[in-house]
């Protein structure tokens, strides 16, 4: 499924014939950076700033306590997916205050991939409503496996984010590139279904 590349060769391979667009959502310290950073075969674009004191009790800290920078524009990356297929990956920010910006970061993109975490499951209905009434895209819900959150089954998740039947719910670590491309896979697999 995952195409190899050199590390030496940035360049796009000759044999790619199909660029698709993809957005990486989810609420604020979910592991957008992460998982873009994990699966780029290029040096990801991040936008990335230090959390200061001006943030104090609008950006929630306590899930990450170790975060210390957070995305104010968006990520870049690419990945390619098979050797006909190169996935441009753009993150968007987390917090509410950015929201702005996920217009044009979705524009002419395929899909979406909404990053989960089930410490905060609640933060996350804030982001599908935004995706929901300002997108008409596609999405999968990947939850991303953080070291001692509560493990749930898919139906659950479905459940507590209300979400349809149809929508594709995959398990991930943002932290592992194989994890990472298939979730990224399994969004273009829905996204190609719901053309």
């Amino acid at each position: 499924m995952l195409s190899t590349t050199s590390d030496d060769n940035h360049y796009l391979a000759p044999t790619v014939v199909e660029s698709v667009k993809i957005l990486v959502v989810g609420s604020f310290g979910v592991g957008k950076t992460t998982l873009i950073g994990s699966v780029s075969e290029i040096e990801p674009l991040r936008t990335e700033e230090s959390i200061t004191q001006a943030s104090e009790g609008i950006d929630e800290l306590d899930a990450t306590p170790e975060k210390s920078t957070t995305t104010v524009a968006m990520d870049f990356g690419r990945l390619t997916l098979t050797d006909e297929i190169a996935l441009y990956l753009f993150g968007t920010p987390g917090q509410r205050r950015f929201w702005d910006l996920w217009a044009g970061l979705a524009e002419g993109a395929a899909g979406a991939l909404v990053l989960v975490d089930t410490r905060r499951l609640q933060d996350s209905f804030e982001v599908l409503d935004q995706l929901e009434t300002r997108t008409s895209l596609p999405f999968v819900v990947a939850i991303n496996q953080f070291p001692g959150a509560p493990n749930y089954e898919p139906d659950q998740i479905r459940t507590a984010l209300d979400l349809d039947d149809e929508t594709p719910i995959v398990v991930c670590n943002a932290k592992n590139r194989n994890a990472c491309a298939r979730a990224l896979a399994a969004l273009v697999r829905h996204a190609l279904k719901t053309r």
